[in-house]
């Protein structure tokens, strides 16, 4: 029979932080969030890292060229969108290393032979193979050419998983950091059409713990990154205090003026249009498609959608930074080792999570 494990699946909204002593130093000014983007050994230095802890999606709607430099130039990373031809993604690449700022770029698992080639003679920083789920010889079959082909002078993460053996897979194969998340993003439909994922906390939880026995084992020590389940910026700073190094975020950045989606109007309000990788509108061969593309695509595991647009990325990073350099100074913290190694984290019940929010009272203006 199936193997049943009775642990509750959860996610980032059913925890709270517990606050530790905020000494004097603890201030927004003094606090680093610079992250490791790719593994390296005990004792030596990441040889590429991120100022701030966040990635944009590989998607359509999202990851474009001026996207990509407006996070470049705040200190994150975008990964330029791969279901597109070859040359107009090597293009878009370019276009942002013209501005000076780095840029990450989407492969497949189909065409990667003569993708990533064109990628790396583009400039491109660090790939990503895109897929809903990385537990698959597939990937491995990427990571071993990548290896193969360029030794480790080529960067490239890989996923999504969810579990402990998916990720010492991937770690097997040379992933220089690994994804995490299936079913949890905010046009993702995976777990309703295919029973298929966790709850992203469980599944952050797991895997970085399967990174740190990772790292004592082998020396190695290989990021983690939190793809889907964010909603709020308490997310993203739940998603670190489990122990992400970084997040990778889509519907986050579709709402940002330099998104790629189209901005629209409806009912005088203006909206950025957001489509998930797997929906009909991204007509996603890769995932969904005979080997040689021609037949229809059968369901779909994202849907089309719009979001408000809230205005330029700059500004509303910039915010939830600030954010979260607060929540780490109430735990007495000025780095994000240190955030993680002294968070102390409660679940919440349902009538607590909506302590949690605005109550019993009439807003003197609606949200």
């Amino acid at each position: 029979m199936a193997k049943i494990l009775n642990e509750l699946s959860r996610t980032f909204g059913e925890y709270l932080l517990l606050p530790n002593l905020t000494k004097r130093t603890n201030s927004p000014e003094n606090v680093s969030m610079q992250t490791a983007l790719v593994k390296y050994k005990k004792g030596q230095t990441c040889p590429l890292t991120l100022d701030i802890p966040f990635t944009a999606a590989m998607m359509q709607s999202v990851s474009g060229a001026e996207l990509a430099t407006a996070l470049g130039r705040e200190g994150g990373i975008a990964f330029i969108f791969c279901s597109q031809p070859i040359d107009k993604q090597a293009a878009m690449v370019r276009e942002v290393k013209k501005q000076n700022t780095r840029v990450g770029a989407a492969v497949n698992t189909r065409d990667f032979k003569e993708r990533i080639p064109a990628l790396v003679d583009a400039g491109v920083d660090v790939l990503c193979i895109d897929s809903s789920d990385g537990y698959s010889q597939w990937q491995a079959n990427v990571l071993d050419f990548v290896r193969k082909t360029y030794g480790d002078s080529v960067k490239i993460g890989a996923g999504n998983v969810v579990s402990a053996d998916a990720f010492e897979f991937l770690a097997r194969h040379g992933a220089d950091f690994i994804k995490v998340g299936i079913g949890g993003g905010s046009i993702c439909i995976t777990r309703e059409q295919k029973a298929l994922g966790l709850g992203q906390a469980t599944a952050v939880r797991d895997v970085v713990e399967a990174r740190d026995k990772y790292f004592k084992r082998k020396g190695i020590y290989i990021p983690i990154c939190s793809d889907g389940g964010i909603v709020y910026d308490s997310h993203i700073i739940m998603a670190l205090a489990f122990g992400a190094d970084f997040v990778m975020m889509g519907r986050y950045f579709s709402r940002f003026k330099e998104s790629a989606g189209k901005t629209v109007t409806r009912d005088g309000k203006q909206y950025k249009e957001y489509w998930g990788e797997g929906s009909m509108r991204a007509k996603n061969w890769q995932r969904y498609y005979d080997s040689d593309a021609t037949q229809r695509q059968v369901f779909e595991e994202g849907v089309d959608a719009l979001v408000p647009l809230v205005g330029t990325l700059a500004d509303n990073v910039q915010k939830s930074v600030y954010k979260i350099k607060s929540t780490m100074c109430n735990l007495g913290s000025l780095t994000l080792r240190e955030f993680t190694k002294s968070a102390r984290i409660v679940a919440v019940s349902s009538v607590g999570i909506l302590e949690g929010g605005a109550h019993d009272v009439m807003l003197a203006q609606p949200k």
